[in-house]
């Protein structure tokens, strides 16, 4: 049985949902939440970019096209979505990682991604 960790954000607040359209989420809830069978830790809240899109096909994910056997309708710059806190960090250290939105960001990622680097891509309210 899967038992998901506490829907806390990396601000210590109730985790605000990430997307809807698309949907998102480890659980395709929404929302970033997170637990121990997440392996990818599918936690960092962030807004797409051509940027970030095309770094991500070049190191092996391709998040632009629709792969609708997984109800993926495949990501276009703009669009919010359940990053994997790995990859963020990745992306941060090439100098191409979106924006994040630290309201639904799951707390998760800290063990990760340290808050002061999140909170570098803070997207404006």
């Amino acid at each position: 049985m899967v038992t998901p960790y506490p829907s806390v954000n990396v601000l210590g607040t109730a985790l605000e949902p990430c997307s809807r359209d698309p949907m998102t989420g480890y659980f395709r809830d929404g929302h970033c939440n997170t637990c121990a069978e997440d392996s990818g830790s599918h936690t960092v809240c962030v807004i797409m970019t051509a940027e970030f899109l095309a770094f991500s096909k070049y190191v092996g994910n391709d998040l632009t096209t629709p792969m609708p056997q997984y109800q993926f309708p495949g990501l276009k710059p703009g669009d919010s979505w359940c990053l994997c806190a790995a990859r963020f960090l990745q992306a941060h250290d090439e100098g191409c990682a979106p924006l994040v939105r630290l309201e639904a960001t799951h707390q998760a990622a800290l063990d990760m991604v340290p808050l002061d680097i999140l909170e570098v891509y803070r997207a404006p309210e």
